[in-house]
């Protein structure tokens, strides 16, 4: 599948497209060995210094394959101040990717303001797990939009997703 055949609607800013939270919020989601195509982006103190040239390269490696999902999605796991792991959601192997297969419970919480707020978000999404009997075992960030686009929709919106037990 192309990207252009999904349900990901950029028409408005050619690049992002508006996040539905009704789509990610407060959700509850159970994966069985969904693949992501997986990178690494080169960070200083978590600003991203290659981003582009990686998503470029990842997507074109997706389209080739023809291998998005229904519903585009990203995350991106923080693992330090100088680089995070990205995990693109795609719908069966890309040849030539590094793949991995993430399974398990996930609750998602959708979080709004500055990127400079995530420490913040960490906190009320384990909150947000243990008030539902949970133990958040790790932490994914979905940022929906890129500077531009957020700037243009008025609010900037990350999508906290948590693999729990």
């Amino acid at each position: 599948m192309k990207l252009a055949q999904t349900a990901y609607d950029n028409a408005e800013t050619g690049c992002c497209a508006r996040l539905d939270p009704v789509q990610w919020d407060e959700r509850e989601l159970f994966w069985h060995e969904k693949p992501f195509l997986t990178d690494h982006i080169r960070s200083f103190f978590h600003v991203p210094l290659n981003f582009g040239s990686v998503m470029a390269r990842d997507h074109a490696s997706i389209e080739a394959a023809e291998a998005y999902p229904e519903q585009p999605f990203w995350l991106s796991d923080e693992v330090s101040s100088w680089g995070s792991d990205v995990f693109v959601a795609v719908d069966r192997n890309v040849p030539g990717a590094r793949m991995v297969r993430l399974s398990g419970a996930f609750l998602t919480k959708v979080f709004e303001g500055p990127y400079r707020n995530a420490r913040q978000w960490v906190r009320e999404m384990d909150s947000f797990v243990r008030d539902r009997g949970r133990t958040m075992d790790k932490v994914y960030f979905f940022y929906a939009t890129c500077p531009k686009c957020a700037k243009r929709f008025g609010k900037n919106q990350v999508v906290l997703v948590a693999q729990v037990h």
